[in-house]
């Protein structure tokens, strides 16, 4: 089985933020996959959806703790490195800019509290990230990143703008299509075809 967390955070008010990219790259990925229902499982504190590609089991897994407590949801179901393996974790990337998005393997976190949970919580690193590019950028394509602390909060707590929207509509059908491909063909042929 697969298990594909959506990082982000709960409750209305955060529901369109930049923090929520994973979240929302999740839930793109159930709605062309036909997974619409998403059920609450007190056990591991998510709301969760069950089905398949091709012969492939897969669980979309969206926390409802906070971003730095996503572990949480991890821990319970991932409980070996072999498990670990299968766990796909799509979150945003302050690092990279809007519109693009890489696959990596038993990386470090880059200073992501989600991922730092997950990681901690699955007691190894050796787990896919699909990291989600949210920073502005020039027309060149240098990242503009907010500086400083408080700035840097606001705007990843802060609302996708239209145009940002509009961005991300096609960065998630790739995404979508790039977790098809790691399930179906293995994350090396995803790396290939998408990095």
């Amino acid at each position: 089985m697969f298990y594909i967390i959506g990082l982000g955070n709960p409750g209305e008010e955060y529901k369109n933020s930049r923090h929520n990219t994973g979240v929302l790259s999740v839930l793109h990925f159930a709605k062309k996959n036909d997974m619409k229902i998403f059920n609450a499982d007190k056990k591991i504190r998510a709301i969760v959806s069950i089905g398949k590609i091709g012969k492939e089991k897969i669980m979309l897994i969206l926390p409802q703790t906070f971003m730095n407590k996503s572990g949480l949801s991890a821990g319970v179901i991932v409980t070996s490195r072999k498990k670990a393996e299968n766990l796909i974790v799509v979150y945003d990337d302050l690092d990279m800019p809007l519109g693009k998005f890489k696959i990596s393997f038993g990386r470090g976190s880059g200073g992501h509290k989600g991922v730092e949970s997950v990681a901690r919580a699955v007691k190894t690193k050796d787990f896919i990230r699909v990291r989600v590019g949210i920073a502005p950028s020039t027309p060149s394509g240098k990242i503009k990143k907010p500086k400083g602390e408080k700035d840097i909060i606001n705007f990843i707590l802060g609302d996708f703008s239209k145009k940002e929207i509009d961005i991300l509509k096609k960065v998630f059908k790739n995404i979508t299509e790039a977790l098809e491909l790691i399930i179906k063909e293995g994350r090396a042929k995803a790396m290939n075809v998408y990095n």
